[in-house]
């Protein structure tokens, strides 16, 4: 079951247009939470994933994904970050970021970056108990060239200080003929990482996030390819009772 948010409308949105993040429910109490800050390349009028839906069925996991643009305000920074609202991508001028207001900023914080966490915020904590707390899994995408330095891995693992998930996936992973970044191409160990360190890492969660090359992801046949295996490798990881156990337990 799909389940999108109620929300009044915004000026920054309008009537029509979709709410800044969806969940997706399932009928398994798995304790696994699915997040997927850039799920959307959407961008609100007013300004002029199918990985993470796939795993979600597959796993039984609770997912979140956010439904607008990174260009808008990305999801998985920091608010004071330079990065969390883009100038430029990629080595292309984002127009509509050029000299933001405090209050522009404010307005896309308020509509788009805070309800989407706390959508993953309030999911977390329906799945906690006493006894036992969920493991999160952030997934993002990477490009194959970057500023014209080509990335061999098809996947990557990112991690900062606790290694539960990820010193068991890379392994499992690389046991299946996957080519394995550890915190590659991106580190896991930087600040930039907002979504685990301010959800999963901040609270002793079990987690990691998961890179996957965009050109391997292109097509459908694609997309189901590469499901597969990472849900197969994360199926192996995931039964590990340990992960789920209470801080301080």
């Amino acid at each position: 079951m799909v389940v999108a948010q109620d929300r009044a409308v915004a000026s920054l949105l309008a009537p029509d247009e979709p709410a800044p993040f969806e969940i997706i429910e399932t009928d398994s109490d798995r304790p696994l939470v699915l997040a997927c800050d850039h799920a959307s390349n959407r961008i609100p009028r007013s300004l002029g994933d199918l990985i993470t839906r796939l795993l979600s069925e597959r796993l039984g996991a609770t997912a979140v994904l956010g439904g607008y643009s990174r260009l808008v305000v990305d999801l998985n920074r920091d608010l004071k970050d330079s990065t969390a609202f883009p100038p430029i991508s990629d080595g292309v001028l984002i127009e509509a970021n050029l000299n933001l207001s405090d209050e522009e900023k404010s307005e896309r914080a308020r509509f788009l970056f805070r309800p989407y966490h706390e959508a993953i915020r309030q999911v977390i904590a329906a799945r906690t108990t006493a006894t036992q707390q969920p493991a999160v899994v952030c997934i993002h995408s990477f490009t194959p060239n970057f500023h014209g330095v080509m990335r061999p891995w098809q996947m990557g693992i990112l991690w900062d200080k606790d290694p539960r998930v990820a010193l068991g996936l890379i392994p499992a992973l690389r046991e299946r003929d996957i080519l394995v970044g550890d915190n590659e191409p991106y580190s896991g160990r930087h600040p930039a990482d907002y979504t685990v360190d301010h959800h999963a890492e901040s609270s002793g969660l079990a987690y990691a996030s998961i890179e996957i090359r965009q050109d391997l992801v292109i097509d459908d046949s694609g997309r189901r390819l590469w499901t597969d295996k990472l849900a197969g490798a994360l199926e192996y990881v995931l039964q590990d009772a340990r992960l789920y156990e209470p801080v301080g337990a």
